[in-house]
């Protein structure tokens, strides 16, 4: 089992910062990896050249266990890790898919890069942000739901799209696609998973690339946004 004590032998306290007037989220009797998170981490680590390849998947761990990476979280995997705070510290704030703060249940991802943009992303974006009383990055006060706007996910062929808390993509969305899916998401409802293949691909595949899902999306012409930011 992993503790965080209260001090390190570097001198930071509990929350990571030297001499902050920081709260920590978290009080240091919560901050613990239990037996089978730890044995878990230790497996990670055997499987890297160096223990330091495994703080990715600490710290994905810890997020899962915590729901978001406060300083006193991110010093905990990197204790569990074997690596300086400073080091995991740099890896949790240059992924967007660690969370260094609360997020709703749900986290909506809307896509707005340049082909998203074109494409509606912000016009999903904006009817997102007014069915939920919202502005991008903000929360509900039920706490359900979270949007942000976030680069390239890779998906331009199904534009507008948007991923559903570091999971699922939702693509060729609409106003009522929307008020589909946050229903769903509301009565606690799994988000199916939809595949596309790309139109150059399907006469050499005959048709989509899977086989065993019930979702799939054709290529089709991509709406024009009304707006552009």
């Amino acid at each position: 089992m992993i503790e965080l004590p209260t001090t390190s032998g570097d001198g930071y306290q509990s929350n990571g910062y030297p001499g902050s007037a920081y709260e920590p989220v978290f009080a240091d009797n919560e901050l613990v990896f239990d037996e089978k998170e730890s044995a878990q981490i230790e497996t990670w680590k055997s499987q890297y050249p160096t223990v330091d390849g495994a703080i990715m998947r600490v710290l994905w761990l810890a997020q899962e266990k915590f729901g978001f990476l406060p300083p006193e979280v991110i010093r905990l995997a990197a204790k569990a890790t074997g690596i300086p705070y400073a080091k995991a510290y740099g890896v949790a704030t240059f992924y967007t898919q660690y969370f260094k703060k609360k997020k709703g249940r749900h986290v909506l991802d809307v896509c707005t890069c340049f082909s998203c943009q074109l494409c509606g992303g912000f016009d999903i974006l904006h009817y997102l942000e007014e069915k939920l009383g919202i502005t991008s990055g903000e929360t509900t006060s039920d706490g359900e739901f979270t949007i942000q706007q976030v680069e390239c996910l890779g998906a331009c062929d199904g534009a507008p799209m948007l991923q559903v808390t570091n999971g699922r993509y939702v693509m060729q969305l609409t106003p009522e696609k929307i008020d589909a899916l946050l229903d769903a998401l509301r009565e606690g409802r799994d988000v199916a998973f939809e595949s596309m293949t790309l139109p150059q691909d399907q006469d050499e595949m005959g048709g989509n690339r899977r086989s065993d899902v019930t979702n799939v999306l054709e290529s089709r012409p991509a709406p024009v946004s009304k707006t552009i930011k």
